[in-house]
């Protein structure tokens, strides 16, 4: 998936794949893993885009909410 830079203090990159409602994300920490968060809806990863603090979005309404895998 394509991902394109992004400005947080928490994720470098960002992806999203429309047809198959994936989200995509490269971390800044550590070895800056990329994690996929499956089936989210194109209205959610419009909002993380738009949150003042993606983080705290990622946290409160995206982790633990959707099916995620680690991207090896």
């Amino acid at each position: 998936m394509k991902r394109a830079h992004i400005n947080s203090s928490v994720f470098e990159q960002v992806g999203y794949d429309l047809e198959k409602q994936i989200l995509e994300l490269k971390f800044k920490d550590d070895d800056g893993p990329v994690w996929q968060y499956l089936n989210l809806p194109m209205r959610v990863f419009r909002a993380f885009m738009r949150a003042a603090s993606k983080g705290n979005y990622f946290v409160t309404r995206i982790k633990g909410k959707y099916p995620e895998k680690k991207v090896t």
